[in-house]
Formats: structure tokens, C-alpha cells, sequence
């Protein structure tokens, strides 16, 4: 498979351009005052049992289209009914079928904090995630380097968001700052999407100690995932493994409880 990761970026930086020439950064900053305070996705990680971030998902550029026609108002409020502990809603559009309208519709159905999960290369879309509601952000290491995760962590933490890190390798650890409040190891290659769940394993212990730990992708067994969070890790992002259920909230409830309750899975 050809480097995906390439072609999301290079539409990125499109896309960001649009967005900008539709609303200048001053209309979103001024449009940052109206919205709710923010919720800490950390502290929900570590108060929640299971610590689940269950994801709002469409598509994906490795699975094609999940759930064409899923809509925020049928999902969200399952999840939160469910257990989860935060909520991951996949705002790329051309690769996620994703839009920032699904966070502006999921806030009001919700109080569990919402990640905005996108590819974030600019401050404005940052900028542009508080204004719709988010309450943290995504940086991925592998798409925007180390230095620029620095720069662009600061930047959230300025408009008040969690930030989210995301790595897939031990080299990539230089993209980490003080910043940074939940530390996520991507199970994923972004380059190719391949997924190996044991990639969390082999890195915990070269994890530094400031960050809530967390583990991402390829988590569709909860024996998998509690064999995860065994190794350390607060917390696990999911969303293909809800996703694909004619109701997502009852895939989570039916998870958690595996996840739990290991007993009752015989």
C-alpha cells in the first residue's frame, strides 16, 4: 500500500487554506467565547473504569466506508450511556468521512470531553476545534515531526485544550513536552496502516512518566486490550470494533463488560 499518510497530509494543507479563506482565524477565536468550559479528557481517563475513548468513525482509508450514514445524535449518547470515558470523533473528511459539524453536534448531546481527531498541522485548527466544542486534540508525531508538535502543543494549551500525543515508535518520543496531558501509543504504521497491538507492549517502559499512558488501534478483542492496560497503559482508544454494530453504544457496554468482568466471557 502507498504511503497514505502522504496523500492526507498534502490534502491537509488544502484543506486548511479553505478553511481559512471561508473563516478568517479572528471569527474563530471570537467564536471560541460562546462555547462551554472545557472537560479534562485525562481526568476522565483516570476516574472512568475501562478508561475507553470510544470513536466516532465513518470510514477509513484501510477499511473503506464503516458507517456511511452514522449520525452524532444516534451514536453519541450510547456511548455515554455505555460507560465510555471520553469520546473521539474523526473530523477528516476526504479519507474519514468525518467533518468538525459532528463535534459542534455531539457537545450538546453529551459531558464526557471530546477529542477532535484529526491530522493537525496549523494553529487554526486548533483554534478552530475550540470553537466547535473540543475539549483536547490530537498531534501525531509520524505527520508533523517532533518540533512542530512542540509549537503546536504550546498552542493548545493557550486555547485551553488537552493535547493528545500520539507516537508509534521510541524515536518519535522527541515530539514530547510538558505539554502534553495523555501519551497514546498507535498500534497503526500511519505509512502503510498495518496494526500489531504489540507495539504498546514493547514501548511502555520507555515511556516517560509525565503523561497518562494510553493505547490506540487494533484493540477489537477486550482480552487484547486488558492484556494492554495490564502492561500499564490508563486507557484505550476504539472505534472500528463499535463502529461496525448497528448500535455502537451496546458493542461498548457489551466490550467494557468483557473487558471488566473477564470471568463472564466463558
Amino acid at each position: 500500500m502507498s504511503n497514505i499518510l502522504d496523500k492526507i497530509l498534502a490534502r491537509k494543507v488544502e484543506e486548511v487554506a479553505e478553511s481559512m479563506s471561508r473563516r478568517p482565524l479572528t471569527e474563530v477565536k471570537t467564536a471560541m467565547a460562546d462555547v462551554p468550559a472545557p472537560r479534562s479528557l485525562r481526568r476522565s481517563l483516570e476516574q472512568t473504569p475501562g478508561g475507553v475513548i470510544s470513536e466516532f468513525k465513518r470510514r477509513s482509508p484501510s477499511k473503506d466506508w464503516i458507517k456511511r450514514d452514522a449520525r452524532p445524535e444516534d451514536i453519541i449518547p450510547t456511548y455515554e450511556a455505555a460507560g465510555a470515558a471520553a469520546l473521539s470523533i474523526l473530523t477528516d473528511h476526504d479519507f474519514f468521512g468525518g467533518s468538525l459539524a459532528d463535534v459542534v453536534a455531539a457537545r450538546p448531546l453529551t459531558s464526557l470531553p471530546i477529542l477532535r481527531k484529526e491530522f493537525i498541522i496549523d494553529p487554526y485548527q486548533i483554534y478552530e476545534a475550540r470553537a466547535a466544542g473540543a475539549d483536547a486534540i490530537l498531534l501525531i508525531a509520524a505527520a508533523i515531526g517532533a518540533a512542530r508538535c512542540h509549537e503546536l502543543a504550546a498552542v493548545a494549551k493557550e486555547a485551553g485544550l488537552e493535547v493528545l500525543l500520539e507516537i508509534h515508535s521510541a524515536e518519535e518520543l522527541e515530539a514530547y513536552s510538558p505539554n502534553v496531558d495523555v501519551l497514546g501509543v498507535n498500534n497503526r504504521d500511519l505509512k502503510v496502516f498495518r496494526t500489531d497491538p504489540e507495539q504498546s507492549i514493547r514501548l511502555f517502559d520507555q515511556l516517560p512518566a509525565g503523561p497518562l499512558p494510553i493505547s490506540e488501534s487494533g484493540l477489537l478483542d477486550p482480552a487484547v486490550a486488558r492484556r494492554v492496560l495490564s502492561a500499564g497503559y490508563r486507557g484505550i482508544l476504539v472505534g472500528e470494533a463499535f463502529m461496525k454494530h448497528d448500535v455502537p453504544g451496546d458493542a461498548l457496554k457489551a466490550y467494557l463488560n468483557c473487558l471488566l468482568n473477564p470471568a463472564d466471557e466463558a
